[in-house]
Parts: structure tokens; C-alpha cells; sequence
């Protein structure tokens, strides 16, 4: 992965390296590094989440692998045919992704998982670079609020222009974005994000870019 939307060496946050170096002390075997993108390199969507979670990413090396937050992510990106498996296990698992790309607005695992704005604003270079990467008319799926104001910010937008808002579109110039409530297990626990909502998310996206 090119080294300007992912540096696997980068410090640039203080109080992320730090933290990653306690959690790497603590959980030796985990990977405890920026979180590459993953997925195809030339696709037209990109689904943009939060951040590594503890147990999650930042063990496995992979967006949305290992924890609660990627099981109904992987389950939709299979029933729409963007992945060869409805499950992503480890990184260096047989899973293929066709036509998609996953990516964090924060690369590091960040202390309760919440980025603060000074780290959300450093990592949004590597969102802006990858944003600007895609081909025009591509389609950005934003889950939750943070991942929808780091794209507003990485492509130049004014937030008050674009308001997050579950399942509304944006006309970003040369993107669209598509946002939806974030997949973790407290929105499904607390049923603010349902099965039949994210699904309906998805089935959204297909047809933004069947068109």
C-alpha cells in the first residue's frame, strides 16, 4: 500500500504510539500498528469506519476483523458480491474482495476507542490522499458521524453543508457519500442500527453504483 494514504511506521500522534506501545506490551502476538486499508485498490467504493478496535483490527491487521463490529459488515459485503466469504477471520485469511475497500479515518487503536480531533485532523491526510485516489462518481459509505465529517474535511467541504444523517446521500463534487449508522455492538445491541437498516444501507449502494 503506497505509503501516501498508509505509513505502517507512522508516530505522527503522541498519545497513540504510546498507547500502542502499552497494548503491545500487554498483547504481544497483536499487531499494534497503523491498520492498512484493505481491499481492492481500484474500486469505486470505499467504505470508511472509525477506527482499529482493542481485540479487533488492532489484533488481527485487518478493517473490521476479530470483533463484534465487522460480523454484519462482512455479512452484507458477501450478499452483495463484494466479498468471496461472509466472514473476514485474520488477515491472512482466503477472503478476496471484488469492487470495495475498506479503510479507517484513524489508523491507530486510540485510548477508549475515541480519536480526539488533533489525531482525527493529523491521520486525515491518508483519508484525503485515498479519497482523491478513485475514480470520479465513486461512492464513499461513511459509518457513523466521525468517518462522515473526516471525508467532509479530507475532500475540502464545509461540515455545515453536509449534515450526517442514516441513509442520506452527499454530493461531494467528484464523490457521492453514503452515510449509515456504525456497525458496532452497541448501536445493534441498542437496535439504533438494525439487521434490515444496514441492509437497506447496502442495498442503497448497489444501486448508486449500478447506475
Amino acid at each position: 500500500m503506497s505509503p501516501d494514504i498508509y505509513d505502517k511506521d507512522c508516530r505522527s500522534c503522541p498519545r497513540l504510539a504510546a498507547f500502542l506501545d502499552d497494548v503491545n506490551e500487554r498483547y504481544p502476538d497483536y499487531f499494534c500498528k497503523p491498520v492498512p486499508p484493505f481491499g481492492d485498490r481500484e474500486s469505486d467504493f470505499l467504505i470508511v469506519g472509525l477506527a482499529p478496535g482493542m481485540h479487533g483490527a488492532n489484533r488481527t491487521g485487518r478493517p473490521f476483523t476479530g470483533d463484534h463490529a465487522g460480523i454484519l459488515l462482512y455479512q452484507m459485503l458477501h450478499k452483495y458480491g463484494f466479498t468471496s466469504a461472509a466472514e473476514s477471520l485474520a488477515a491472512d485469511d482466503d477472503l478476496v474482495m471484488t469492487g470495495c475497500r475498506i479503510t479507517n479515518a484513524v489508523k491507530c487503536l486510540p485510548p477508549g476507542n475515541k480519536p480526539v480531533g488533533a489525531e482525527i485532523n493529523t491521520c486525515n491526510s491518508f483519508l484525503e490522499n485515498e479519497l482523491r485516489s478513485m475514480p470520479k462518481a465513486s461512492l464513499v459509505l461513511a459509518l457513523g458521524g466521525i468517518a462522515h465529517r473526516a471525508v467532509v474535511k479530507a475532500l475540502g467541504g464545509r461540515q455545515a453543508d453536509f449534515k450526517f444523517a442514516h441513509a442520506a446521500v452527499h454530493d461531494l463534487g467528484d464523490l457521492r457519500m453514503l452515510d449509515s449508522y456504525h456497525c458496532s455492538r452497541y448501536n445493534t445491541n441498542t437496535r439504533r442500527l438494525t439487521t434490515e437498516m444496514f441492509d437497506a444501507v447496502f442495498a442503497q449502494a448497489r444501486e448508486l453504483l449500478d447506475k
